[in-house]
């Protein structure tokens, strides 16, 4: 099996510390809780936002974030990013001026957990986006994907309360990104494909998370053709998934799932009572 170029480290001491309780019987006990921190981000001079994370790969948030937000375009040359630890702030510096300060009176809030944020003109060109026609997704690729992230050692698995987001190639999983706020995760996985110039094309992505109009617009704007979740649908962003064919494929647990969007791209080649690969 490919081996992940980004996967998660539940055992970083940064990500969790132990707390103490009692559980249903009354009993001591003992266990790890995830840790929240604040990040402010910074473009160039302007501070933007203030984000909740669990503080691992802030870099590739913050690129993320501005990209996926549409306050920076994939062509923009990104001159630096710079985290300062101590304060718990990260500057993105470009090459050029940017129209930041007018998005931000635009701002509004999302349906994301934590406090997410759109900006008013997040759709500017949504429905022009081209997403790769020749894409494909096997319906045995989703399931040794399911069970390949399933097995994979996770802060999810170790303390909970965590949002998990992977970017997969046929049925690998390469970029597994983790945090509180779905959209937190989503943003790490552009930030990472941004950086390491992984092209979309033929790319699978994977959230633990609902398919809101939020998700299914970062995937376009990432240029991914195919979307997948083990959770359930919204009626928006359904809509926004056919309006640009987005493959869109929800409650994918077990053997079974659902395709509201893009179909044409799912190869059915595994009886649904076959086991899931490993």
């Amino acid at each position: 099996m490919t081996p992940y170029v980004i996967q998660p480290d539940p055992e970083d001491p940064r990500l969790t510390e132990r707390v103490t309780g009692i559980d249903q019987t009354g009993q001591a006990v003992e266990l790890p809780v995830v840790v929240e921190r604040p990040l402010t981000l910074f473009l160039n001079g302007q501070e933007i936002v203030t984000l909740m994370t669990i503080g691992d790969y802030v870099e590739e948030l913050a690129l993320g974030y501005l990209l996926n937000q549409n306050m920076i375009g994939p062509n923009d040359a990104i001159t630096g990013i710079d985290y300062d630890a101590e304060v718990e702030a990260v500057v993105v510096r470009t090459g050029r001026r940017t129209d930041f300060e007018a998005k931000l009176k635009r701002k509004t809030l999302t349906s994301g957990c934590a406090q997410g944020t759109a900006f008013g003109d997040v759709l500017e060109n949504f429905a022009q986006a081209k997403l790769s026609e020749s894409a494909r997704i096997h319906a045995s690729w989703l399931y040794a994907i399911s069970s390949r992230i399933t097995a994979t050692p996770s802060l999810y698995s170790a303390a909970g309360a965590i949002h998990g987001c992977v970017l997969c190639c046929r049925d690998q999983p390469l970029l597994f990104m983790e945090d509180v706020g779905r959209h937190n995760a989503v943003d790490k996985i552009a930030g990472a494909m941004a950086r390491r110039s992984i092209d979309p094309d033929d790319k699978i992505f994977y959230t633990t998370g609902r398919l809101t109009s939020e998700m299914v617009i970062k995937t376009v704007r990432m240029g991914l053709p195919i979307l997948v979740s083990r959770s359930g649908f919204t009626a928006w962003g359904v809509q926004l998934a056919r309006q640009v064919n987005l493959t869109l494929i929800g409650r994918a647990r077990g053997k079974r799932f659902t395709v509201l969007s893009g179909a044409e791209r799912v190869v059915f080649d595994a009886d649904s009572g076959d086991p899931p690969l490993g």
